[in-house]
């Protein structure tokens, strides 16, 4: 099972200013990141450490005699590039759990930064109606009702709501980015 985690989130947070770890993690918590990600503060050094050691993010200690020193990070061009890949990815996973947190957070990070939403949107719903397919010819192949067969008509049933579910999302965020000129933002 592939282990997922927010390093692209993070990247994402810091397009527009450079944080310390404990705003970034007050972000996540008070955000609708909060029910997506359940980060704990070591969780969260561990990503900022890990990106550093990739050369995304860069790091430089701040603060002085009146205040804690602290550890600022700020994206490079390589962290904006894996942040592109990433809010462009062509064939995004179709399991549940990565529509619960891989795009809910894409969507997030994209509204955040002024990146058009409907390519991301499209691409999810493509990657599901194409494993929604695959499943059929699957089932189409299962004895009827065989526990195989009905576990994957209960992935086509789940698919089938999720792609419905993308329509409403289309059409509820993309009229809210019509209200935004900054929209168009592109990443190198």
């Amino acid at each position: 099972m592939n282990k997922i985690s927010p390093d692209e989130v993070v990247l994402g947070l810091l397009v527009e200013n450079a944080c310390h770890g404990y705003q970034l993690l007050a972000h996540f918590r008070a955000s609708a990141l909060g029910p997506v990600w359940k980060l704990s503060t070591s969780h969260l050094y561990a990503i900022l450490k890990r990106l550093e050691r990739r050369g995304e993010i860069t790091g430089r200690e701040t603060g002085g005699d009146t205040a804690p020193i602290r550890t600022e990070y700020w994206l490079t061009p390589a962290g904006e590039r894996r942040l592109h890949r990433w809010l462009n990815e062509p064939q995004p996973s179709a399991s549940t759990r990565h529509i619960r947190t891989t795009f809910l957070s894409r969507l997030y990070i994209a509204r955040l930064i002024g990146v058009p939403v409907a390519p991301i949107i499209a691409a999810q719903k493509n990657a599901c109606q194409n494993y929604r397919e695959a499943l059929q010819a699957m089932q189409s192949q299962a004895d009827n009702p065989d526990v195989e067969y009905l576990s994957l008509d209960l992935l086509i049933t789940e698919l089938g709501a999720i792609i419905e579910w993308f329509d409403r999302c289309e059409t509820s965020l993309t009229a809210l980015q019509a209200d935004r000129p900054d929209i168009n933002r592109e990443l190198p």
